[in-house]
């Protein structure tokens, strides 16, 4: 399966929003010790890396995997502070605006070529 334009990048977003769930789930399993949540994230992190394979087909890998794991980055850090109670310090917000700012600049040079 190829994935053209526009649908390149639905397949990069489905591919970030189960690499989320995946990881809340790993999160919720409790080491595997909670089967349905262990199951879950077994789903949605094949789900989430068939999508970026997709994706992959027109997206060059640095930019995908780059949006991909900066994304998840972002995401999960939002979640363990509002949903599992996690503390985010004045430091780690600000790796995760380095974080996003290398995405950017990943992307702008990604244009230029």
């Amino acid at each position: 399966m190829r994935a053209e334009g526009a649908w390149a990048w639905v397949f990069l977003v489905l591919a970030i929003l189960f690499e989320l769930s995946g990881t809340i789930s790993m999160k919720i399993s409790h080491g595997f010790t909670r089967l349905w949540p262990s199951v879950l994230m077994f789903l949605f992190y094949g789900i989430s890396f068939t999508s970026l394979n997709v994706a992959l087909t027109s997206i060059k890998v640095g930019v995908a995997y780059a949006v991909w794991s900066g994304a998840g980055i972002i995401l999960i850090s939002l979640v363990g502070a509002l949903y599992f109670g996690e503390r985010l310090t004045l430091s780690s917000l600000l790796w995760v605006t380095v974080i996003v700012a290398g995405i950017v600049g990943l992307n702008i040079s990604a244009k230029g070529h």
